[in-house]
Parts: structure tokens; sequence; C-alpha cells
């Protein structure tokens, strides 16, 4: 059986915590920032975590995480 390849895309926005969990960063924060308000911006900054429902796509792109 050859080795199952990680998508390098999934793996340069996700990273795999020692919970089991993925983080994932936000988005709508690269450009058109002057009509945002400074604590949409702050909460943007946090990153959050993949939903259920994503979950299983995000995993299978990730074999090795």
């Amino acid at each position: 059986m050859p080795k199952i390849k990680t998508k390098k895309a999934a793996a340069k926005r996700f990273s795999v915590k020692a919970s089991g969990k993925i983080k994932r960063g936000k988005c709508n924060k690269r450009h058109i920032l002057t009509k945002k308000t400074r604590a949409r911006k702050n909460a943007l900054k946090k990153g959050g975590y993949v939903s259920d429902s994503d979950l299983v796509l995000v995993r299978r792109c990730l074999p090795n995480g």
C-alpha cells in the first residue's frame, strides 16, 4: 500500500491539537477593513475550531495529523 499524502493546502490552514480538535483561523480579515468595527476586527484575530459537520472532511485531508 502506498503512503497517504497530506493535502498541503489544508496543512497550512489547520492545526490538530492534543485534544483531537482542529484549530482554524477566521475569515474576513484581509481587506476592506475600514468599514469593520474595532471590536469585530479584534474578534477576527482569535482562532476557532472546525465544526463537527466539517470535521470528517478536514480529517480526510490531514491523515497524519
